[in-house]
């Protein structure tokens, strides 16, 4: 044990010394692993540099397998299921332009999408023109057409009610929402 702490002891202050770099020097500003972190994450990037190759089936399969995990895994349980199913029952019959359209859709931010899907907010005229964004929003419509009375939804352009009792009054009433 004695032998083992004399050899730590005595290499590490070597090892330290030896790794030391001077604060002007370039190498000490560069950080490969943040710059990794935000090429890969950027999502600006990621449409124009998604590879869409449907030359092979194991590279369709592929493909196909990571947009229905990025259309059912968003983190917001209400899109999960609107896209996720949607992309299910439709991503077998897409071409390239359709997919590309798919992953411009999959690059919006949640609450910005599910505003624009359930007619809260009006989308931007380059979102309103994606052919997916239409159809996806076009089942919304009937969905809440098909199984919403019109008197439980908000009037086009307004938020949504948050809860059934928003309005109780009282001492230990909440400011908002059915808390």
């Amino acid at each position: 044990m004695a032998s083992l702490r004399r050899a730590l002891f005595s290499t590490v202050p070597r090892v330290i010394s030896s790794n030391r770099i001077s604060p002007t020097s370039p190498q000490s500003l560069h950080r490969p692993i943040l710059g990794f972190f935000s090429r890969s994450y950027s999502s600006s990037e990621s449409a124009q540099s998604l590879d869409i190759d449907l030359s092979s089936e194991e590279s369709k399969r592929r493909l196909f397998n990571r947009l229905l995990y990025r259309s059912k895994q968003r983190g917001y349980l209400e899109l999960d299921l609107i896209l996720g199913k949607w992309v299910e029952d439709h991503i077998h019959s897409m071409d390239e332009s359709r997919i590309k359209s798919l992953v411009h859709v999959l690059d919006l931010e949640n609450p910005d999408l599910w505003k624009w899907l359930t007619g809260q907010e009006q989308p931007p005229e380059a979102v309103n023109g994606n052919p997916v964004f239409a159809a996806v929003k076009e089942r919304v419509s009937n969905n809440l057409d098909n199984h919403a009375a019109p008197e439980t939804r908000a009037t086009p352009g307004q938020m949504w009610v948050r809860g059934w009792d928003d309005f109780k009054r009282g001492r230990d009433a909440p400011v908002a929402g059915n808390q």
